[in-house]
């Protein structure tokens, strides 16, 4: 490798050059590339396999968690599914040119504002190998060059991914400088790409809150950040003849993913007086069953004594764990309140069957997703028909939520006249 400086400067510079090509292609040639690369990834599957049990052993001999060793695993199903993730992908409607808004004014001058790639993306990401192809699909879907930089312990995955992808490019006739996998985990280089300004457009950081705030606090690049999920599920006092819907969401939303080591499961449970009278204790002991702890406030705790007492520092935490806190509240707006105060604008969900309650929570929960009656571990690119994701931002601009190809777009105004002078 060369040094720092010039490694950084080139990777930079070929990106600029690739997210040019990029944003002039047509969907046929960038959809062909992304299911070259899908039928890649299934072909590839022993290869994937092989690096990746290194990454694994690796991270057992560190002593990672439990968690995140699960989340770096590839087996034949996350393979599979990776690919078929890349199809999807391939498969949705290209979001470059798409005309968003267009109008003639009185004068006969023709406005149009059009979708055109942001341009090169930075992206930081931590463990799951599947987000490089994820990313990789999304970004050539959108015009966009890429320069990834994983995890440490998923090293040896993400360089078999990036292998096989920059080899699909090629065949393609793309230049394969628009998926660039840094190779280096030397952390010297993270400050000075992040003030790459001249080539990169958008730093896009998915992690831990740490990663995320350095990464803001060094950058000279807009950064779209992906903070904590600390998701609640409200439990609304008008739940009659919903006992196992409710009891069904809450276990789900909590252990429906080993450990509970992901941003959209729920980490609060906050249940209505009237319905904390006859459902908290059957959601405690569901959860309890699958090995969550339960922690609580005092009322909780009068009603199931086994929680363990909930500190002022339990609310706004993100626990990543099989752990949940649990509060009794007094009334929907006070549900609000503290949803607003201590969540991540995340997700955040209701159980209710109240209407007038349901539009008084999605209108009043300030969240990049409001679920009803639904689990919040459905936030996510692929359940909403995104085909993957590249992350979900928890900012207001210029992307809400989870960010599929069509987020990785900006726009600009073409306008169309016949003479036309002012």
């Amino acid at each position: 490798m060369p040094d720092a400086p010039s490694y950084i400067t080139q990777l930079g510079q070929s990106a600029r050059r690739a997210a040019g090509q990029l944003a002039g292609l047509r969907d046929q040639v960038k959809s062909a590339a992304l299911r070259k690369m899908a039928g890649a990834i299934r072909e590839g599957r022993e290869a994937l396999l092989a690096a990746n049990a290194q990454d694994v052993e690796a991270a057992k001999k560190a002593e990672v968690q439990p968690a995140l060793i699960e989340r770096l695993k590839l087996n034949d199903k996350r393979i599979a599914s990776m690919a078929d993730g890349v199809e999807q992908i391939a498969g949705q409607v290209d979001p470059v040119g798409q005309i968003i808004e267009g109008y003639v004014r009185p004068n006969g001058l023709r406005i149009q504002k059009v979708r055109v790639p942001i341009g090169v993306i930075l992206f930081f990401y931590e463990s799951r190998p599947n987000v490089t192809s994820d990313a990789a699909a999304l970004c050539i879907k959108s015009g966009n060059a890429i320069i990834l930089r994983g995890g440490k312990e998923a090293l040896n995955s993400n360089l078999a991914i990036a292998s096989i992808i920059c080899k699909a490019l090629t065949d393609s006739g793309i230049d394969p400088a628009a998926v660039q996998l840094i190779t280096s985990t030397d952390r010297a280089l993270v400050p000075p790409l992040l003030k790459l300004d001249q080539y990169i457009d958008l730093v896009i950081p998915r992690g831990g809150e740490s990663l995320i705030r350095a990464v803001v606090k060094e950058s000279t690049i807009p950064v779209l950040k992906h903070f904590t999920g600390n998701c609640h599920i409200y439990v609304d006092g008008q739940t009659d003849g919903m006992e196992q819907q409710v009891r069904d969401i809450c276990v789900n939303a909590k252990t429906s993913y080993p450990g509970g080591a992901v941003c959209n499961a729920v980490e609060k449970i906050l249940f209505h007086k009237d319905a904390a009278a006859k459902l908290l204790v059957k959601v405690c002991q569901d959860l309890a069953a699958k090995g969550v702890e339960i922690r609580g406030d005092e009322r909780t705790r009068a009603l199931y004594p086994k929680a363990k007492a909930a500190e002022e520092s339990d609310w706004p935490l993100e626990y990543l764990n099989l752990i949940v806190a649990v509060k009794v509240v007094d009334s929907l707006e006070q549900a609000i309140e503290h949803i607003n105060r201590y969540g991540s604008h995340h997700t955040d969900a209701i159980l209710s069957n109240s209407r007038g309650a349901i539009d008084r929570f999605a209108a009043g929960v300030d969240s990049a997703s409001i679920m009803i009656n639904a689990s919040t571990r459905l936030a996510d690119g692929g359940e909403y028909g995104l085909g993957a994701e590249i992350g979900i931002s928890t900012d207001k601009l210029h992307a809400r939520g989870p960010m599929g190809a069509a987020d990785l777009t900006t726009y600009k105004w073409i306008v169309t006249g016949d003479g036309h002078v002012r």
